[in-house]
């Protein structure tokens, strides 16, 4: 049965105690977060060599708040080198610890650190040798009694003024475990390219795991024209290509050129020039800026921003036009 919500004793809007009550919650909060330096100690050292010299994965457990918190921290573990997941305790009682292995080390969270369904299934782990790391707020609990290595999040009191709902002893477990992740991430040498790894489909994996290769026209896509092409004849290739621009090569596809919107504007600016009749390798831009098929594409971003120019000719080692790609291609991709 849902418990009756409470109606408000007013309909008046008190701004002045909402915000001293907000203030007090995060003056709260900070200050349990404070008392949790002095403990990164001996225990949370111990703790980072568990999870360093285990050869499994840090199966993370917790019940109510507790659990939401360890989604979290298994979560952040995961993404920042440390193999972990999350398991309920109380579907590990029937019949998730097989999930559980003999290589694996154990993070179990508990305030109280008198949780029944965590105490219920610790006997299977500690017959099967499973090292157990617990993050309480009390270190004289059976929880922490029973672990290899306890962390002291315990926090002098809530923010919820009736001190009841988990506020501070759950901002305290979270950071915590952030710290683990973070001393754990800066003693694997965990680098931002292996975070992308873990997440190709965030800006930053896009970022750092996106090469050229990934995004440039090739083939019949490439505009390119011979230097004795027309102005006529390299419209037309940048009309069908839409790219804005031509590569002007030689009969190896060896780079000479580039010819641009650019070009064509400069070129009508010029009385001296006799548009009729001029050859592409007379207006074309000489040593334009390249890129490799290697690279990364946000280094293409970078360099169209630098030269302030909208597209790039990516060559090979041997400055053939192998590819080509511009601004467009990089914002479908979302690089930029």
């Amino acid at each position: 049965m849902n418990a009756p919500i409470a109606k408000p004793k007013s309909t008046r809007v008190d701004a002045a105690a909402i915000v001293s009550s907000a203030r007090m919650v995060i003056a709260t909060e900070a200050a349990a977060i404070r008392a949790l330096e002095p403990r990164i100690d001996r225990h949370f050292v111990d703790a980072c060599r568990l999870i360093l010299g285990c050869k499994g994965r840090l199966v993370v457990t917790g019940m109510g708040k507790s659990g939401h918190v360890g989604r979290k921290i298994a979560a952040t573990l995961a993404s920042t080198g440390t193999p972990a997941f999350f398991v309920h305790p109380g579907e590990a009682s029937h019949g998730d610890l097989g999930m559980i292995l003999p290589q694996d080390v154990v993070l179990a969270l508990s305030n109280s650190g008198e949780t029944d369904e965590i105490l219920f299934i610790l006997p299977v782990i500690k017959r099967q040798g499973i090292p157990l790391i617990s993050i309480t707020g009390n270190p004289y609990s059976s929880l922490a009694g029973q672990s290899d290595v306890h962390l002291d999040a315990g926090i002098s009191t809530e923010a919820c003024p009736l001190g009841l709902a988990p506020t501070a002893s759950t901002t305290a477990a979270l950071v915590m475990g952030d710290a683990l992740a973070i001393a754990l991430l800066e003693a694997r040498g965990f680098t931002s390219e292996d975070f992308a790894r873990s997440h190709p489909a965030g800006s930053l994996g896009r970022r750092l795991l996106l090469h050229i290769s990934d995004v440039m026209h090739t083939g019949p896509g490439v505009p390119m024209i011979s230097p004795d092409a027309s102005l006529t004849e390299a419209l037309m290739e940048m009309t069908r290509k839409h790219l804005g621009m031509t590569a002007v090569v030689d009969h190896e596809q060896q780079l000479l050129g580039v010819f641009t919107d650019g070009d064509l504007r400069r070129a009508l600016d010029d009385d001296g020039v006799d548009l009729r009749n001029a050859r592409v390798s007379d207006l074309m831009t000489r040593g334009p800026k390249v890129i490799g098929a290697d690279k990364l594409a946000i280094e293409a971003a970078q360099l169209m921003e630098k030269y302030q120019i909208h597209a790039l000719l990516v060559v090979d080692d041997a400055q053939r036009v192998v590819g080509a790609l511009n601004i467009h291609d990089l914002l479908r991709a979302r690089v930029v």
